[in-house]
């Protein structure tokens, strides 16, 4: 199997399609979509219909933070992003909240958990930025099944990777974009696969992963798209200005 993890899509379509005809161009087998699919974007309900198909066709899913906000926007708006929020889930047909509803937070799938932000208190979306909160997380992952040997999740928005060494020390790596890693399955890992649609490093390429379980190899990318597009339809959505800026600086 070959593995492409995509999250925080933030309704970015130009950026999801690029990622996903490069995972194609890599022999990808299995698809899977970490969570906040929509939110700072202007296209949710296209993106949502792409992830959705792919779903019925066998993809994977988890629901993400901003997932959740569209689905149950605050009732009085307080800031930005409660604005982008209540935008959203104007966009959001039935079937789309539907969907959105039933995902679950945390999805294994035998050696694997897909959690959008941490495998520890998933419901409180805590980020996993550092050694302490990603040794949280595999831990969290360990105790729901001891057989589990890879998280992968977003949220932070950072590409990373961290694992246990023989003496059970927790290292963090920074991954070179197209270069695969070595992940064997004796050791516990955490791979934490970028933003697709909103990268914030000042790089404006998408970035996903590539988990190759044949080879025990991880590859993480970053994958140039259509950004003018991307912030057009942020332009035209009618969201808050700051969303299109945000886009083209990548902040």
């Amino acid at each position: 199997m070959k593995l492409a993890l995509f999250s925080d899509i933030h309704a970015n379509l130009q950026a999801l399609q690029a990622c996903m005809d490069h995972a194609r161009a890599q022999s990808a087998t299995q698809l899977a979509f970490l969570g906040d699919l929509v939110g700072y974007g202007g296209s949710p309900t296209e993106v949502l219909d792409t992830v959705m198909q792919a779903v019925e066709q066998g993809a994977w899913a988890v629901r993400g933070n901003h997932d959740d906000v569209a689905l149950h926007p605050p009732r009085h708006i307080q800031h930005q992003g409660e604005q982008g929020a209540q935008w959203t889930h104007d966009q959001l047909g039935r079937h789309h909240q539907d969907f959105l509803q039933h995902l679950p937070l945390l999805a294994p799938h035998g050696r694997i958990l897909l959690v959008h932000a941490s495998a520890h208190q998933p419901e409180r979306w805590p980020y996993v930025e550092n050694s302490v909160m990603a040794e949280r997380s595999m831990a969290a992952a360990s105790d729901l099944d001891p057989g589990i040997r890879y998280v992968f999740s977003g949220h932070v928005h950072q590409q990373a990777l961290y694992y246990r060494t023989p003496t059970a020390k927790l290292m963090r790596f920074v991954p070179q974009p197209g270069v695969p890693i070595p992940v064997p399955s004796h050791r516990q890992w955490l791979g934490i696969v970028g933003a697709c649609g909103q990268p914030r490093d000042g790089d404006l390429r998408a970035m996903y992963a590539l988990y190759d379980d044949s080879a025990a190899t991880l590859t993480f990318y970053r994958v140039p798209y259509d950004h003018a597009a991307a912030v057009q339809a942020v332009q035209r959505s009618g969201m808050p200005p700051e969303f299109a800026e945000r886009l083209e600086q990548g902040r």
